[in-house]
This record gives C-alpha cells, sequence and structure tokens, in this order.
C-alpha cells in the first residue's frame, strides 16, 4: 500500500490560503479520482476540491473552519500499489510517476525514482484532526509519556517542560516541529493558545445555555471579507477618487420595462431597472472609452480595453462580491438580461467561479434594492468607474411644464481622476442619464 499527501493548490490569482469549509469525506471512505472531497473558501469565492486519486481516506489534517496556507498538506490518501512504495493502480509504470492533474499546484512531489519525495515530520497543529498521520521507517513515533523518567518523556529540553507545565499542556499528545521531533518553546505556544480558545468556546457555550447574551461578539476577518477589505483601502489609497450624482426622470425606462415582461421574447425574463442601467452604460462607453481604462503603476502605462467586462456588486452571505460578465458590449438585451440573472444566482449560491471574479472593466452596484439614493462607491481595484444605482421613487417632478408625480432615480458614478476627467466623467454619466430618461435616444448613439 502506498501513502499519498494532497497539499491545498494554489486556486489562481495568487491566493496564498483558504479556509476548510466542508469535508465531503471521512476518514476510511473510499473515493474516486475527481471526486469532490471537500469545499474551500477563497478570498473571492467557494471551490469544491475535487480528490487527485483514487484510493482510501487516510488522514484529514485539517478541521473546518480552519485557515490554511497553500502548499498545507490536508488530507492524505492509502493507494493500492506494490509494499515497497511502488507506483499506484491509477498511475502509469512506464516512467516517472504521474497523474493527471485536477487542480493546480498540489500533490507530492515525486523524485527521480518515481516515489513520493521525503516529507519533513508534521508539525503540531492545534486545529488539526485528532487522527496523526501515518507512521513511516522515516518517522518514527511519538513516545508515551506516563512517568516523569528521561527515557519516558518526548524530546524536549528542561526549559521547554518547564514551560508546558506552567501552561498546563500535556506533552505527551503532541509531535514537535524541532529536530527529530524536538518539541519546541513555538509548540507549546501553539497548544496553549488552543488551550485558551477552547476554555473560551466552552464558556461561550455555558453563557448561551443559560439565556445570557454575551457582551461582544468577534468574528474572524478571513475569506471574502478579508479580500474585500483589503481591496477597498488599496482603491480608496490609492485612486483619487470623483464622484458625481445626477437625479433623472425615469418614468419612461420604467412604463418600458413592463411592456417588455409582457412580450412573449422576454417571457421568463427577469427583467429590471439594472437590466436596462447596464445597457445605457454599454453604449455610453462605447462614447466615452476613458472610463472603460485601467492604470499600469508598474509599466507606467494607460490601458485602453476594446471590450467591456461589466462587473455586478453582488451581496452575498460571505461579503460582497463582484463578478463580472465577459464581453458584456458584444450583447444583445435579452442576452444580457439572461447573463445578469445567471450571475445573481450564482453569486448567492456561492459558487462563482474565480474566472468570473477577475478580468472586470467597470462596474455597476444596485443599492436602490436597499432603499438608498444615492452614494459614494468605492472603484473596483483596476477599473475606471463604478456606478451606483439608486432607488426609483415615485415624487413630484417638473414635466411638460407642470407638476407631475413621476419614477424619478439618482445614479452615482464614482471614478479614477488620473484616468478620467471632470468632462469625460459628466458627459458618460449624462448620456447613461438621457438613455435611461429616454430610451428612445438610443438610436441617436449606436
Amino acid at each position: 500500500m502506498t501513502t499519498r499527501e494532497f497539499r491545498l493548490p494554489d486556486l489562481g490569482e495568487g491566493l496564498t490560503e483558504s479556509e476548510i469549509l466542508h469535508w465531503k469525506v471521512a476518514v476510511g471512505d473510499a473515493v474516486e479520482l475527481n471526486q469532490v472531497i471537500a469545499e474551500v473558501e477563497t478570498a473571492k469565492a467557494v471551490v469544491e476540491l475535487p480528490s487527485p486519486y483514487a484510493g482510501i481516506i487516510a488522514v484529514l489534517h485539517e478541521q473546518p473552519g480552519t485557515v490554511v496556507q497553500v502548499g498545507t498538506p490536508i488530507v492524505s490518501f492509502t493507494l493500492p500499489g506494490d509494499s515497497d512504495g511502488g507506483p499506484p493502480s491509477d498511475i502509469a509504470n512506464d516512467g516517472p510517476a504521474k497523474r493527471i492533474p485536477t487542480l493546480v499546484g498540489y500533490g507530492a512531489e515525486i523524485d527521480s525514482a518515481g516515489r513520493p519525495a521525503r516529507k519533513p515530520r508534521k508539525a503540531f497543529h492545534p486545529h488539526s484532526n485528532a487522527q496523526t498521520a501515518p507512521i513511516t521507517p522515516e518517522t518514527p513515533a511519538p513516545t508515551s509519556w506516563s512517568s516523569d523518567s528521561p527515557a519516558d518523556r518526548p524530546r524536549s529540553t528542561p526549559p521547554v517542560r518547564k514551560l508546558a507545565r506552567d501552561l498546563g499542556v500535556d506533552l505527551a499528545s503532541m509531535v514537535g516541529t524541532g529536530p527529530q521531533g524536538l518539541i519546541t518553546r513555538a509548540d507549546i505556544d501553539a497548544a496553549a493558545g488552543y488551550a485558551a480558545r477552547q476554555a473560551a468556546d466552552s464558556q461561550t457555550a455555558d453563557i448561551e445555555a443559560s439565556g445570557e447574551k454575551e457582551r461582544e461578539t468577534r468574528t474572524p476577518i478571513k475569506g471574502v471579507r478579508k479580500h474585500t477589505a483589503s481591496a477597498m483601502v488599496s482603491s480608496a489609497f490609492t485612486a483619487p477618487h470623483v464622484t458625481e450624482f445626477l437625479t433623472i426622470d425615469v418614468t419612461t425606462s420604467m412604463e418600458l420595462l413592463e411592456t417588455l415582461k409582457s412580450s412573449r421574447e422576454f417571457a421568463g425574463y427577469k427583467l429590471t431597472p439594472l437590466t436596462l442601467v447596464a445597457k445605457a452604460v454599454l453604449v455610453a462607453l462605447g462614447r466615452n472609452p476613458s472610463l472603460n481604462s485601467r492604470w499600469d503603476e508598474a509599466r507606467q502605462e494607460i490601458v485602453q480595453f476594446n471590450y467591456v467586462n461589466l462587473g455586478i456588486a453582488a451581496a452575498t452571505p460571505r461579503g460582497l462580491t463582484v463578478p463580472n460578465i465577459k464581453d458584456a458590449d458584444r450583447m444583445g438585451l435579452l442576452e444580457l438580461s439572461a447573463a445578469l440573472n445567471q450571475l445573481a444566482q450564482t453569486a448567492r449560491s456561492g459558487k462563482t467561479a474565480q474566472a468570473e471574479l477577475s478580468g472586470g472593466t467597470i462596474s455597476i452596484t444596485n443599492i436602490g434594492v436597499f432603499g438608498i439614493d444615492a452614494g459614494t462607491p468605492i472603484l473596483n481595484p483596476g477599473e475606471a468607474a463604478i456606478l451606483a444605482i439608486g432607488s426609483v421613487r415615485r415624487r413630484p417632478w417638473e414635466h411638460a411644464g407642470a407638476v407631475a408625480i413621476r419614477s424619478v432615480m439618482t445614479l452615482s458614478l464614482s471614478f479614477d481622476h488620473r484616468l478620467v476627467d471632470g468632462e469625460q466623467g459628466s458627459r458618460f454619466l449624462s448620456d447613461v442619464g438621457a438613455i435611461m430618461s429616454n430610451p428612445a435616444v438610443l438610436i441617436t448613439m449606436v
């Protein structure tokens, strides 16, 4: 039998860590090649991990809720193979051992003899599964510590043993990270921190059982929230933001939406003000291309995009994401409507693919769905502009020389003043407003 480790892969975009959300397998389960074994959350999306091997789950090294660095072993497999560590049945025997990759950056390294490269002993991890990694001839098993005689003690130094006693850490349950399994001060500190967290969790459980409410709640900053915070801070303090506002009468557009909803062509499609605004933005970009560009600081260049990957800000249970519709400028209204609906459904389910979260060129955020009229949206990093759509409200408005109750909306446009001059930003916003006020003007713009 052969044991192989599966290390957390690089899931793209240079992401360095992921959180284990769910294991879809348990120790002892038989799995097939490419069977989904876990769900992990990167800084951008939830990703399913397929198995790189067909075999038996031997060890789950990390528990759900643990944030793991790329390259860290997360699961070990027992594979059928010869007794001297030869290749398992799903690996070709004519040359160095290889397997068909399903993700980038995972799997055990293979040496020149076609065997897994020798690995250092697995360090103690306070969040790791209670089961230990399989013992190999190169990895001596930890000894038990049932007495105070030197022969029975785990390998450590007297100061470390004293620190363990002071902090209430049981050395017998640990495997050290030092040379030849030596238990170090860092190992004790890690174990003590884990014990403290367990005590805090127990205290929280006691409070909940008593019916009392904690005075404060702390949530780790990770996953999508961590990525969003970092990106927004970087954007706010890198690109000089300018925000302009335009309040318009969109009564004609709202009437057009109702007409389209009742038409046979759009039967079954969800049409909203966002659908029309998205189309207006795409048309207006053709007349004001500077808003569809990027500032390349490293190369000191302005990158003008000759296509539009339209980002749509989406609120999800795990935080804000901005997936984008590729080549949205090539779509008609029907195709654009279908793409918007699919994007929203995928985002809410947390299944947005990494490719859909990168490469955006301009974004829209619909704050109107929360009853908000206007705001100052922060640019999605790497983009020149973002448009916020306010709530559509019925209010008194001047129309045809008199005051009438009309449907009114406010548009808020933020743009990078390095890339977009005030005149260009104003013309773009004016074009979007003109289309939304009277969709018939489209025929004069295309």
